[in-house]
């Protein structure tokens, strides 16, 4: 392990100072560029260090512990949460692309030791970096040709949220418009850090073979320079709301973007409307609108079915940071005190396009997921590269339940519960597939990846806001998905025949959704029953 530790440091040293020496000769800011490299060496050392500690730690607090035995557990227990507490401040201390490490982390609930969840989920989007004014100030300049106070009637230098590649300042325009005005933090660094991190967790792999992450690596070297790129993210905003005019119109009122002003905006600089609206999983605000928070679940399902099913153009950060909600402009208060929601969505930086056979694909394992339909789920899990050995792990992964509870017929066998005992039961289940679970990331495609993600991001809020999971949202997207299907079917339908054949296959799907339907009003009247009396 020692060993280990020597040519870690040894390639790091290499690469940090070879990288140095070679920045410096091509800049053309070579200023700039030797303020990078003294950054980039400290930032070595510090992973290397956390990288070896980690390693040591794993590997001698279960010596001479016999595997699977109750002190092997707790020992391991303990190396993850000392693990993770490691990982965080290093984050935290290199900032930038460590911090986005750090959220996609807390964002893989049940597919890393749940002491990483936790302990990233907490901190990771409460603790990102800010930009002092002067960095404020000089981006600024660069980018709209002056400072703050003078391309704006009034600009807050406190930020109003800080993210973990950009921050965000309320201000005014002279023409009275409040704005939000959100710029990057000086990633100069951005580069390096990717390539240090792809090299820590390509040393981790290699001491434990099981831990295989490169994937997430490789997805945050491609994702961050579209992130970056804050015009990129205006036309994503526009593009998505287009899609919800075009393709979903029954909803498009209901989901909304920030317009943006493109005479103060640039790649690196983005200037919005104001959103006055509490954020998701602020509930008492929430309800203070005349909105009930099961019609936002309701809402947030929909709309991302629609994105990932209909259009192929996936919002894919949904975390609670990113979505706010108000009532609908249009909307009046109605007879039992209820106004209907308006989803405002964030941080258009992050989007993933689905093609036709991936996107037709995901929706015919969903409506196979929704209806127990192990034959399909195998199907179709296999296509979108599971495997036919790990297509039962694959549908646990999306569900949140194990394969005796996704193929149960019982109408409500994917809906939980929330309790803390189900929380523990799954998080058991896998941990004992770990190994397992690594060999399938490995072999999806990323973007698969990415909807695993954003599976787990909507599951999060929907969970925050009922405190458990709906039947509610498994109809929406069994009727989405489902829908998606047979129009899939129509189009590739090779004559005539097929018509009456499809015809009658949307039916009994309707007709089951229905039944599924009054499954759970009555479900609904039994827990209302039991409320009431006991």
């Amino acid at each position: 392990m020692l060993r280990a530790g020597a040519k870690l440091a040894t390639w790091l040293t290499l690469i940090g100072g070879g990288a140095a020496a070679a920045a410096v000769a091509t800049s053309e800011d070579p200023f700039l560029t030797m303020k990078v490299c003294t950054i980039v060496p400290a930032r070595l050392l510090r992973d290397f260090i956390t990288a070896a500690t980690i390693v040591m730690d794993y590997e001698y607090s279960t010596m001479g512990l016999k595997q699977g035995s109750v002190e092997w557990l707790q020992a391991k227990h303990e190396a993850h949460e000392r693990s993770a507490l490691r990982l965080r401040e290093l984050c935290f201390r290199n900032g930038g692309i460590y911090i986005k490490l750090g959220q996609h982390i807390g964002q893989l609930q049940y597919l890393v030791p749940r002491e990483y969840v936790e302990t990233m989920r907490t901190s990771m989007l409460k603790r990102c970096p800010v930009s002092s004014y002067n960095q404020v100030r000089e981006v600024c300049m660069q980018e709209l040709g002056g400072p703050p106070e003078q391309i704006f009637l009034e600009f807050d230098p406190v930020p109003l949220a800080s993210a973990s590649l950009a921050q965000v300042h309320a201000a005014k325009t002279h023409d009275g418009r409040k704005v939000a005005v959100q710029h990057t933090h000086l990633t100069n660094t951005a580069v390096a850090d990717i390539a240090t991190v792809d090299l820590i967790v390509s040393f981790l792999h290699w001491c434990f073979p099981a831990f295989d992450y490169r994937w997430l690596v490789d997805e945050i070297r491609e994702s961050v320079p579209k992130e970056l790129d804050f015009l990129c993210e205006a036309k994503n905003s526009i593009q998505c709301l287009d899609n919800f005019r075009r393709m979903s119109p029954h909803i498009a009122e209901y989901i909304y973007a920030p317009k943006v002003y493109w005479d103060l905006s640039t790649s690196k600089l983005l200037t919005m409307e104001f959103m006055d609206a509490p954020e998701i999983l602020d509930v008492n605000a929430i309800r203070q609108l005349g909105v009930q928070p099961i019609d936002v679940s309701r809402l947030v399902s929909q709309a991302f079915a629609e994105m990932i099913f209909k259009h192929g153009f996936v919002h894919c950060d949904p975390h609670a940071a990113n979505m706010m909600v108000r009532s609908l402009p249009s909307s009046k208060w109605n007879i039992f005190g209820r106004r209907r929601p308006q989803l405002i969505l964030l941080d258009h930086g992050l989007y993933k396009e689905l093609d036709f056979e991936t996107r037709t694909n995901y929706a015919a394992l969903w409506r196979a997921l929704i209806f127990s339909d192990a034959n399909g789920i195998k199907e179709y899990s296999t296509k979108l590269g599971a495997g036919e050995d790990l297509y039962a792990l694959f549908a646990g992964i999306l569900t949140m339940r194990p394969w005796n509870r996704v193929i149960d017929p019982a109408v409500d066998h994917l809906v939980l519960e929330g309790n803390d005992g189900e929380q523990s039961e799954l998080q058991v289940y896998a941990s004992q597939y770990f190994p397992q679970i690594s060999e399938l990331l490995r072999r999806l495609p990323r973007v698969i990846l990415l909807m695993l993600k954003t599976n787990d991001c909507i599951r999060a809020v929907n969970y925050s806001l009922l405190q458990g999971s709906s039947l509610d949202t498994f109809l929406i997207i069994g009727r989405v998905s489902s829908k998606v299907v047979v129009e899939t079917k129509r189009k590739l339908q090779k004559n005539l025949l097929s018509s009456p054949i499809i015809w009658f296959e949307d039916m009994l799907l309707q007709a089951r959704l229905l039944c599924m339907q009054i499954a759970l009003w009555i479900l609904q009247l039994e827990k209302q029953w039991k409320a009431m009396f006991g």
